[in-house]
């Protein structure tokens, strides 16, 4: 179901919505809910850029890796391995053993730093559809955008997972699972924040109820309403 914040709190951020002069819309989402499906139809009938894998290749030329690389260490907390690694990096070099003279994955601080300039430089160009990143978080501040919430249950999840991702259900249901928990964990470490709140949210959509075009749809006019002074959401 849509949720929103109090009828106070609603109106004084619809007033500053529409005061501003960009427009971002951030879309946070659970594993499997479709939210990225979302983000792609609100961006295409708004006519906005939409910032979603294409942030995965920014960050990744500028630090250096391959997309694949950040992209398995977006959202997700580092192992043990990879933290003993880090930290082995960075103490004297007579430490580091002939395994750490490889090259080592960016760590953490890195990517969110890169990730942040990234996000940043998009929403100055014009209006914007950003997904995840903790983004949410990022731009929490920030009167000009409207943050989105995707969700549903389990089950569900753990359905549309199994059928896209060509997968068994129980491989569905721990994918659903330990990708939902490094998200929560992501946002808690760098930003400080819940990541399933909803008064972090100005809508929170379940995509099962309503289905991925009509969750879409709402975000949709909602930004329309909001933005109308801004002449961005035609």
């Amino acid at each position: 179901m849509a949720s929103q914040r109090s009828k106070s709190c609603g109106s004084c951020v619809s007033r500053r919505l529409t005061e501003s002069s960009v427009a971002i819309i951030t879309i946070s989402r659970m594993f499997g809910s479709g939210g990225s499906e979302v983000a792609q139809l609100v961006a295409d009938r708004l006519g906005w850029t939409l910032l979603d894998n294409a942030v995965v290749d920014a960050v990744a030329e500028r630090i250096g890796a391959t997309p694949a690389e950040v992209a398995s260490r977006e959202e997700r907390l580092p192992s043990m391995v990879e933290r003993l690694a880090s930290a082995m990096a960075l103490s004297s070099q007579e430490w580091i053993s002939p395994m750490t003279d490889a090259k080592l994955p960016p760590s953490d601080e890195r990517l969110v730093e890169v990730t942040k300039r990234v996000v940043e430089e998009a929403v100055a160009r014009g209006p914007v559809v950003v997904v995840g990143r903790g983004a949410q978080s990022q731009l929490a501040a920030r009167s000009d955008a409207l943050h989105v919430f995707c969700y549903a249950q389990r089950a569900a999840l753990i359905a549309r997972t199994a059928e896209r991702e060509k997968v068994s259900r129980e491989e569905a249901a721990k994918l659903v699972d330990e990708t939902n928990k490094h998200r929560e964990e992501w946002v808690r470490k760098h930003w400080s924040r819940s990541w399933r709140a909803h008064e972090n949210y100005h809508i929170a959509l379940d995509t099962e109820w309503f289905g991925i075009r009509p969750a879409a749809e709402l975000v949709v006019q909602v930004a329309r309403q909001r933005f109308t002074a801004t002449g961005r959401g035609s």
